[in-house]
């Protein structure tokens, strides 16, 4: 599944914002002051797309990204999801910025204590090792910690609505294996096959086809020099634009949540009486009220906190950039929390954005120059509608999140263009 591509309006709303510099390939990392305190539930990418696979035009894939700036091989505790958190792929069908459909993800951690015999003959002591493996991990015994995790489908209500459980089309069971993540080549001699061993078809309750299910590391999609963008743009916005694999992360991760689901099941007129084909979705991550921290936690690998009380969002995403770039500091935690719906609350920051204002600024003396039309209905219908006779919903409410218009074919791969609707 390509993860670099995302069919929106993003390029639209990156033009104006950012006066024709080019980050199509945009994300959101870091982007709230809470969320640098729970980087295993921050949300960095939400791509949405039709599946343009050989076979697969009846499909739309999903891919949620979570937990930023991994660094190759970081060993030795590498990056687990976290356990006791939800991470949720939200749709609406039919334009009311309100959830018709939720998948929810829900991790669990595998221990098995491994432990060798050290000492001398006679008075060996059996020790735990300090690894996550001892040899191949692949070979059955050689790995200690591991993660699986199930797929809940809740129609209505992320919260009250009827969830079902999805499961492995082969086995039958309800968990899926998370792979390890790279650990390095003499633990895994083809990481890449391994990794591919670990998407599995997905029986999704209510869809009469099977679709398809990943969640593990992949390598992260976003190319730019961060230090550089965020030390007030300190770079040339008219120089060679970043390629893939360049910028400050070349050599970072992330995890991937990625679910290629039949089309019919997302836009399916029992949900949307209209049959308007538009879909909208957003991801988000939540995670107990309560978390205390255990003085003594048990020897078992866990325990080190005690979680409870209800599930609460700390992280949402939609159109990248959006709370990294246009939502004003003071509301990014906020954000972060908050639902489509009710997102009059910032529209302001969409209909007279400030980062306009502040290149201009920075690039004065270059004969920079910020948008000067208000209230910037551009950006409404980039971040908010969608595009009309594109991705824009039937009586659509005004709402942050990703469309997709599934009746317009796929763009092959070899000609598609990551600028989107301005790419033509």
């Amino acid at each position: 599944m390509n993860t670099a591509i995302k069919r929106s309006a993003l390029a639209v709303a990156v033009a104006g914002i950012c006066l024709g510099a080019s980050l199509g390939q945009a994300s959101s990392h870091r982007e709230a002051p809470f969320i640098t305190e729970v980087p295993k539930v921050d949300g960095t990418d939400f791509y949405m797309f039709r599946s343009y696979e050989t076979g697969r035009a009846d499909f739309v894939t999903l891919i949620a990204n979570y937990l930023p700036l991994q660094d190759a091989y970081g060993g030795p505790n590498y990056f687990d999801l976290d356990a006791d958190a939800i991470y949720e792929i939200h749709i609406d069908n039919d334009g009311d910025a309100v959830e018709d459909l939720t998948f929810r993800f829900e991790p669990s951690d595998v221990f098995n204590d491994i432990q060798l015999s050290v000492g001398d003959t006679g008075a060996e002591e059996m020790v735990s090792v300090p690894l996550k493996n001892i040899g191949d991990a692949t070979a059955d015994g050689n790995v200690q910690a591991s993660q699986e995790y199930s797929v809940k489908v809740i129609r209505g209500d992320r919260r009250t609505g009827t969830v079902q459980t999805a499961t492995n089309a082969s086995t039958g069971m309800d968990t899926f294996d998370k792979p390890l993540d790279n650990i390095g080549g003499k633990s895994f001699a083809d990481y890449a096959g391994y990794a591919d061993g670990h998407i599995y078809g997905i029986n999704i309750p209510g869809c009469s086809i099977d679709g398809k299910v990943f969640v593990g590391q992949r390598k992260e999609a976003f190319a730019v020099n961060l230090g550089e963008i965020f030390d007030l743009v300190n770079t040339d916005p008219l120089g060679p634009r970043n390629g893939e694999g360049a910028g400050d992360l070349a050599d970072k991760n992330v995890t991937s949540f990625a679910l290629e689901v039949p089309t019919s099941c997302l836009t399916g007129t029992a949900a949307n009486s209209s049959g308007d084909p538009v879909i909208g979705a957003w991801t988000t991550a939540s995670v107990r009220q309560a978390r205390v921290l255990n003085p003594a936690p048990s020897s078992n690998g866990k325990g080190a906190t005690v979680e409870g009380g209800a599930y609460t969002q700390v992280s949402r995403l939609g159109m990248p950039l959006v709370n990294e770039v246009v939502i004003g500091l003071k509301d990014k935690d906020l954000f972060n929390t908050s639902e489509p719906k009710d997102d009059g609350q910032f529209l302001t920051y969409v209909t007279h954005p400030t980062l306009p204002e502040l290149l201009e600024i920075l690039f004065s003396s270059a004969g920079a120059q910020a948008p000067n039309t208000f209230p910037r209905n551009d950006l409404v219908t980039a971040f908010l509608t969608g595009v009309d006779g594109v991705n824009m919903p039937v009586g659509v409410t005004a709402s942050e999140m990703l469309r997709l218009n599934p009746a317009i074919a796929a763009t092959p791969a070899g000609t598609q263009n990551d600028l989107g609707v301005l790419g033509g």
